[in-house]
Formats: C-alpha cells, sequence, structure tokens
C-alpha cells in the first residue's frame, strides 16, 4: 500500500521498493518514523498556505531540536540523494532511519504553529522536507496502525 501510493511505472522499481520498505519496516525505528510521518502528513494537509515550494531558513530556526533536524536532514539529503538516483531505496531508508532520535525531539520540544507566521512556516517547511524524503520511496505513514 505504501508502495502504491508513489504510482511507481516500471515492475523493476516498483519491486525495488517494495523489498526496500520491507527491510525498512524491520528496523527499530520505522514505527516510530512511521507515525511521525503520519503526523506530518495530517499537518501539512490542514494547511492552507502552500508549503511545498518553501526552502526551509537557517536564520528561522530557533530551536536547538529544529536546528539539529535541519542539520540532520540536509546530512541525509547528501547521503541519500544518490542511493535514490541508482534506484537502492533500502540503503536510503536505512539511512533515512537515523533520523528517528532528531524526528523525536523535534516534536518533544517545538511547536509547529508557532505565533510568527515565518517561523511557523519554516517549521512546516522543514516538516516537507522530511515528509519529501521519505516519499522518494513510498508512503511510510501508512505503516504506521
Amino acid at each position: 500500500m505504501s508502495v502504491c501510493a508513489r504510482r511507481p511505472t516500471r515492475p523493476v522499481d516498483f519491486d525495488q521498493r517494495i523489498k526496500a520498505v520491507h527491510a525498512f519496516s524491520k528496523l527499530d525505528q520505522a514505527a516510530a518514523l512511521s507515525a511521525a510521518n503520519k503526523r506530518v502528513s495530517n499537518i501539512l494537509s490542514k494547511q492552507t498556505a502552500e508549503v511545498s515550494g518553501l526552502d526551509v531558513k537557517p536564520a528561522l530556526l530557533t530551536e536547538e531540536a529544529e536546528i539539529a533536524l535541519a542539520s540532520q536532514l540536509t546530512a541525509s539529503s547528501n547521503k541519500v540523494t544518490p542511493l535514490f538516483d541508482d534506484g537502492d531505496y533500502a540503503s536510503a531508508l536505512k539511512e533515512l532511519a537515523n533520523l528517528q532520535q532528531a524526528v523525536d525531539s523535534f516534536f518533544d520540544s517545538v511547536m509547529v504553529m508557532a505565533e510568527d507566521e515565518a517561523v511557523k512556516m519554516n517549521r512546516l517547511a522543514l516538516l516537507n522536507q522530511l515528509r519529501t524524503m521519505f516519499l522518494r520511496v513510498a508512503d511510510i505513514s501508512l505503516l504506521s496502525k
């Protein structure tokens, strides 16, 4: 189901994604990241403003947890982009699993819906960046119960 949500068109690519998601689902971090992605999806779906084209502005990152998440997202993106390009979805998801602690810390410490509109939009852009990275393989939020 999570792979079908991405609508892969090539059977080999579909198969690689299925195997990657299956391997990911066995990782200790899978349940927490799936739940976090579901939470992110819900937050983003309730927004009337478009966040998909927004870049994260480092100057607007003020909380330690959001700074850490942004930093780890950048580092992970540099590692997983070539893996995605090569169709190595299993390795990409394994790398993205390392984000679990930063994601949990973000949700424990940061109020996404800040009163300052610019800060709020920046945090939404950060969450969108996280979701987009996982969506390169599958919608792992669908793994959450």
